[in-house]
């Protein structure tokens, strides 16, 4: 039968020093021999108003050594500290921060306690204290940055709409700075980790006379993140702790590069208080942001840590959605670099295309050109559309692709035939739901006279620009879209192409806008192909593209561009 214990459990999961510890009417708590607090009974949580969730696990002397004004202690005073917990002595009077960002003013003295193999090697009692004109716990030492309840929700409201509207992780922390700075700080420091688990200093800005300045000599590549280092940066890299630290924490001799780049930075900027947390995501700790004050009248309080940490866990949250948005953004793009073909080498045509990426990640995907030899030795011209925009479409691009290749070079039917037939393959063997296209076929006849003959899936009709600038939209050959399980019999078109002359195939980001109707769309490209019809046909298709595509609109763009040769004498 298992046996039970009333031990208490500290929240770390180890056993207390005991039952009694838990009765008596002073704050107990134990530290490691690494200083870090790993038990504290209940009147020491209330006394310092805080959980053991944010007590036990933190370094003691960054927790709780504090002057009278708020300031943290330096290390060299805290080996006056241990000292005196040797020799079980009592101290004067001292000041612990509390959870609600006043100062406790106490005495404590160490407690009899042999170290065990549960890690405690000290145990340190303490009890309020004040002198008769005073409270006993009063306001930390305060400073004109100290922030209203209402100003502290306005400023979190505001990182996070900056943080939402904006993609481009840079700029965003850049927004983020130029709201705390020089508000709430002097400095602020960003350091992130790569996904290539390694260390930069991505920004460290200053509130100058009237504008933020970027320190760029400062920034740069970081040595990696210790794995046992006390220091604050390296644990707030390691998502161990948040903490309030100033440049006498790092004036010993480094236990790291990280230390040693710590030292540096305060020595540059001037910084004399300064507050650190972790940036983490909801996977990983993505990196550290520092504020820092020049004045060491303005300690930063536990209060300023709580809401450092909430900005600090909104940059993380924004970090990790922008990284995968660059992952899915380079995983579609380069999909769509491997499908997009080379193009035929055809004596005399002249052949430029053009694939332009949507803004948003999500919406690239299912847009694709092609043009490939056909057995008999005219030339397929394919542009196609896949109705969705993520990587769901880009893979049904790949798949309906290879299915139109596979049965134009296999089958010599006319257009319209192979459309049929990849209109009642698609249900049966891809995971495209519907999709728009073109395939056409472009022969070269006798006496250097070149004819196309098409069919279309509710694609955007093809434009016919002869050299003079002379337009015409291919509206023939128009069938319905595939995927709809019609039974409505599709039809071919078939033309004779001027010599010098330009076939413009796209995809539908390249004319439709929110703005206007598609017609507006269809217009502005008629007219501007139409001007450029004696450009060289690379310059054409820029221009085109360039000039064409609506400004508003979030889809890629596929151009397929084929110039018929001029007439010989």
């Amino acid at each position: 039968m298992a046996s039970s214990s009333n031990a208490p459990v500290a929240a770390c999961g180890r056993p207390g020093p005991g039952e009694a510890l838990e009765q008596v009417s002073v704050g107990v708590y134990a530290v490691d021999d690494a200083g870090r607090i790993v038990w504290a009974n209940a009147r020491a949580l209330e006394l310092l108003a805080r959980s053991a969730d944010e007590t036990v696990g933190q370094d003691a002397h960054d927790l709780l050594h504090r002057d009278s004004r708020g300031r943290p202690l330096t290390r060299d005073t805290c080996a006056r500290t241990r000292e005196l917990l040797s020799q079980r002595a009592q101290t004067d009077r001292a000041w612990f921060p509390r959870g609600d960002g006043t100062l406790l003013a106490v005495r404590w003295f160490s407690l009899p306690y042999e170290p065990n193999d549960q890690g405690m090697s000290a145990l340190i009692a303490f009890h309020p204290t004040a002198h008769p004109e005073e409270d006993t716990a009063r306001p930390a030492a305060h400073s004109a940055r100290a922030l209203s309840e209402r100003e502290r929700l306005a400023l979190l409201a505001d990182t996070t709409a900056q943080l939402i509207n904006n993609l481009d992780v840079r700029e965003s922390l850049r927004r983020v700075v130029e709201l705390i700075l020089p508000r709430f700080a002097d400095w602020a420091v960003i350091d992130l980790i790569t996904e290539a688990n390694e260390v930069t200093r991505s920004l460290v800005v200053r509130a100058g006379a009237g504008a933020l300045e970027e320190h760029e000599e400062l920034q740069g590549p970081m040595p990696p993140v210790p794995e046992t280092s006390t220091m604050p940066l390296s644990k707030a890299l390691r998502g161990a702790a948040s903490t309030v630290t100033g440049p006498e924490t790092y004036e010993g001799p480094p236990d790291s590069g990280i230390a040693v780049e710590q030292r540096r930075l305060f020595k540059a900027t001037g910084i004399q208080t300064a507050a650190i947390a972790p940036v983490r995501g909801p996977r990983e700790v993505l990196g550290a942001l520092t504020l820092g004050r020049t004045s060491r009248d303005e300690a930063f309080t536990t209060g300023d840590l709580g809401l450092l940490e909430d900005i600090a866990r909104r940059i993380g949250i924004a970090l990790e959605n922008a990284r995968h948005y660059q992952r899915q953004r380079q995983v579609a793009e380069t999909m769509q670099r491997y499908l997009l073909p080379q193009l035929p080498d055809l004596a005399g045509v002249e052949m430029a295309t053009r694939y332009l990426s949507a803004p948003d990640a999500s919406h690239v995907g299912g847009d694709w050109y092609d043009a490939f030899t056909l057995p008999c030795g005219d030339t397929a011209l394919v542009i196609g559309d896949v109705v969705g925009h993520d990587l769901e479409a880009a893979a049904g691009m790949a798949q309906l692709r290879n299915m139109l290749r596979a049965f134009a070079w296999s089958q010599d039917q006319p257009p319209h035939r192979i459309v049929e037939t990849l209109d009642e393959a698609m249900g049966h063997i891809t995971d495209v739901r519907m999709a728009t296209l073109i395939l056409a076929r472009l022969t070269a006849e006798a006496a250097g006279r070149w004819t196309l003959r098409w069919a279309s899936a509710g694609h955007p009709p093809p434009l016919l620009v002869d050299h003079e600038g002379v337009t015409r939209y291919l509206e023939e050959g128009n069938g319905i879209l595939l995927g709809t399980a019609s039974a409505r019999p599709r039809v071919d078109a078939h033309v004779d192409l001027p010599p010098g002359s330009t076939l413009v195939f796209y995809t539908d980001g390249l004319i439709e806008t929110r703005r206007q109707p598609l017609d507006a769309g269809l217009e502005r490209l008629r007219r501007h192909a139409a001007s450029l019809a004696r450009r060289p046909l690379d310059s054409f298709a820029d221009q085109l593209l360039e000039r064409s595509r609506p400004t508003d609109n979030d889809d890629d763009v596929a151009l397929l561009t084929v110039r018929i040769p001029r007439a010989t004498t």
